[in-house]
């Protein structure tokens, strides 16, 4: 009796720290979530396994034991590399080239495909049969009408 006793005991004693690190674990989910791996670039640093993943969050990790607020934790990243970490960079003059670069590459692509087929359109010359190809072409076609064969 005594072994179910303190059994008990230590899970009672050992459950706020089960519960503490759960929470810990989706904390760090939810802030990795949202970091771009700069050695992959197009994975999360939560998706990615490569060495500066594993080294952000374990720095992530450390912070968090230290008491840091999430805003804490991305200030501090984005200080040390930069904007591009983030997956969603704030609107400001040094990123208006990540947010409007796609959309400024999507027009120049349009007006370029444009122009192309506009100058294309410019080269076909229109050309007509001469009196002589006109009738071997009329000739051909009432051949085939009569004989039943169809183009």
């Amino acid at each position: 009796m005594t072994r179910v006793w303190l059994a008990l005991l230590c899970a009672c004693i050992s459950m706020p720290v089960w519960s503490n690190n759960d929470a810990t674990k989706d904390r760090m989910l939810n802030i990795t979530s949202e970091l771009r791996c700069l050695v992959c670039q197009n994975e999360t640093v939560a998706e990615s396994r490569s060495d500066f993943s594993n080294d952000i969050r374990a720095l992530i990790s450390r912070q968090i034991e230290a008491g840091k607020s999430d805003t804490e934790i991305e200030t501090f990243l984005v200080s040390r590399y930069g904007d591009f970490i983030l997956y969603r960079p704030p609107l400001k003059s040094s990123t208006l080239l990540l947010w409007f670069g796609p959309l400024l590459l999507f027009v120049f692509g349009f007006f370029a495909l444009a122009m192309a087929l506009r100058r294309r359109r410019r080269r076909i010359v229109a050309t007509s049969l001469s009196r002589e190809e006109q009738q071997r072409a009329d000739t051909l076609l009432q051949t085939n009408s009569h004989s039943g064969n169809a183009l």
